[in-house]
């Protein structure tokens, strides 16, 4: 185990903390990371990091991450030297006044590129979200579980990360979060000072099944190769069900309702 890639005393990233490039945010990322939030986080939690060669210097790859709580998109991308992307609903992005301006600055300074949920499929946009960035020849950050999981076992993935590597013809680099939800659980901001981990593992080629991104099994095949990744670095148990079907199951087991669920796409 070592100590995170990039310590608060290390060079920072070469990024202009003046030029956006598209407007997306870079120079808010660059202050957040290496001035206000980076340093005094490192200080506090020293989270841990495994595996950060495997994340490759240049050139667009798809990191896939197991989901524990909102605290991960602060602790893995703080671990990794480039910039991570992930997406975010688009109400972030479009407030008024000066909430609304501080709000859409944070999210778009932190990585994330909005998605319309109301209007369409949500998996849809964070697609074409994700070829944009991948496009750009810029690292993409998705949870395939599709949402946090809310006791700690890892959930089936959405076939989404599958489909977005086959058609951006791009590595995919599993990663494993370990801890994080005892930094801060489901309901806190904060619970406990402990050190998460990140664990990242070997790049995934797909390169075999080049043209194939529309068959449904090779789909599924694809996501489940990527999520036994990400369970042998996290350690978790796996369950072969969709985490939005567990939470649903759990809470009608709670309130006593009739277990009837809608069947779902695999």
């Amino acid at each position: 185990m070592t100590e995170p890639a990039q310590s608060p005393r290390a060079e920072p990233e070469r990024v202009d903390p003046v030029d956006d490039g598209d407007g997306d945010g870079k120079g808010i990322y660059w202050v957040l990371k290496n001035v206000l939030l980076g340093p005094p986080v490192r200080r506090i939690f020293r989270p841990k990091v495994e595996g950060a060669e495997h994340i490759p210097a240049l050139g667009p790859a798809i990191i896939a991450s197991n989901h524990l709580s909102y605290a991960d998109w602060i602790f893995m991308p703080l671990v990794v030297r480039r910039r991570v992307t992930f997406v975010a609903k688009s109400d972030y992005f479009t407030g008024a006044g000066v909430k609304g301006r501080f709000q859409r600055g944070f999210f778009k300074g932190t990585g994330q590129v909005p998605i319309d949920r109301s209007g369409g499929s949500a998996s849809e946009g964070a697609i074409r979200a994700g070829m944009k960035v991948l496009e750009r020849g810029e690292l993409f950050g998705i949870y395939p579980e599709g949402t946090r999981s809310h006791d700690g076992k890892l959930y089936k993935g959405r076939t989404g990360v599958a489909r977005l590597a086959l058609e951006a013809k791009v590595p995919v680099i599993p990663c494993g979060v370990i801890g994080t939800d005892v930094v801060a659980p489901p309901g806190k901001v904060v619970a406990s000072m402990a050190s998460p981990t990140i664990k990242f593992g070997e790049p995934l080629d797909f390169a075999r099944y080049d043209g194939m991104e529309g068959d449904r099994l090779i789909l599924r095949a694809v996501t489940d190769e990527i999520m036994y990744k990400i369970m042998e670095l996290s350690g978790q148990e796996y369950i072969d069900m969709y985490a939005t079907k567990a939470k649903m199951l759990e809470g009608r087991a709670t309130t006593g309702a009739p277990k009837k669920v809608r069947k779902t796409d695999t």
